[in-house]
């Protein structure tokens, strides 16, 4: 069975959407997950940092990575054959755009990277439209990052946001371990 590191990231409110992800990709892989700093002890009106943390645990049986010495070893070690960042914010998008490695997420990514080992993103920013969308560019074009697919979540009220279709998660690591990217942007 393949090994997966699954690294969340600061969009509190796609949480669930992402849990829900990784009880299905459970069924197919292992996971190692991984959180950033911030998605690992920031409380928020979606829930307490506990909380989430101990449903992950749960669900993958293993200790979160959340610190950059520890997320380091994921590549040159082989700990993982994918990094799926779901949810992945704009922030984060940005620093693997910019070669930023400040966060156990952005330093599993870079690990990653650099022994070409597939890296999904499962993109959530209300300014992927705006300030972002250069960032989001930049890693379209990038060798081994693929994108879930995405679409405006509310056009009317926040017309630069998107968010990734989590439902598509599997469909399209599994086009990354084929080397292929799944149409990116939806209606």
């Amino acid at each position: 069975m393949r090994t997966i590191a699954f690294a969340m990231c600061g969009s509190f409110c796609t949480f669930e959407k992402a849990l829900e992800q990784l009880r299905v990709l459970r069924e197919t892989y292992q996971i190692l997950p991984v959180m950033s700093e911030t998605a690992y002890s920031t409380d928020t009106r979606f829930g307490a940092a506990a909380s989430f943390r101990e449903r992950v645990e749960s669900l993958c049986g293993r200790e979160i990575v959340h610190t950059i010495p520890a997320a380091e070893p994921l590549g040159p070690k082989r700990l993982a054959e994918a990094v799926v960042i779901a949810p992945c914010t704009g922030n984060t998008a940005a620093k693997l755009a910019n070669a930023v490695t400040d966060t156990a997420v952005t330093m599993a990514a870079k690990s990653a990277l650099r022994v070409g080992m597939p890296v999904v993103l499962c993109l959530a920013t209300n300014d992927a439209l705006g300030a972002s969308f250069k960032n989001i560019g930049l890693l379209m074009n990038t060798k081994h990052v693929f994108f879930v697919p995405l679409r405006q979540d509310d056009p009317l009220n926040k017309p630069n946001s998107l968010v990734a279709d989590f439902a598509q998660l599997p469909k399209t690591l599994e086009a990354a371990f084929l080397d292929r990217q799944a149409q990116p942007v939806l209606g």
